[in-house]
């Protein structure tokens, strides 16, 4: 049995999948934080005026990959809190996949509310199979 047969199951478990995403621009800046710190980045703060310059200096809003000493760091500045988030290619590359997994999730809720309209009244077309051939595809569609 699919547990995600009615929309309206689905809608609700992407929903949960996706509590705390918001479009403003500051809850954005929090939740990319907290994937940063869920990825194992670390929160650094400048100690010298000298560091302090070179927060100011990032791009904001961006992770900018810098190499010291042999080594590649990424680092996202959060200036306005006189910090920065630090982490190595292994805290990146877990970074890029929760920001991929929320991306589709986000997809997934998208979809999902653009086709829960009741309106559009599904049961009215008929069969859904009966006639459509195999893997939806039509009569006389052939066969992959």
């Amino acid at each position: 049995m699919n547990p995600f047969k009615s929309p309206f199951t689905l809608v609700l478990a992407v929903a949960i999948a996706m509590v705390g995403c918001a479009s403003t621009t500051q809850t954005s800046t929090q939740n990319k934080e907290s994937m940063l710190v869920a990825s194992g980045f670390k929160t650094i703060t400048p100690k010298t005026a000298a560091q302090k310059q070179k927060l100011q200096n990032l791009p904001p809003g961006k992770i900018a990959m810098i190499q010291k000493k042999g080594k590649t760091y990424y680092v996202y500045p959060d200036a306005p809190n006189n910090q920065a988030y630090v982490g190595g290619p292994k805290e990146y590359q877990e970074y890029q996949q929760l920001c991929a997994e929320k991306k589709l999730a986000k997809e997934n809720l998208e979809t999902a509310e653009m086709y829960q309209d009741a309106e559009m009244d599904w049961g009215g077309w008929g069969g859904w199979g009966a006639g459509w051939g195999p893997m939806g595809m039509g009569i006389g569609m052939g066969r992959f």
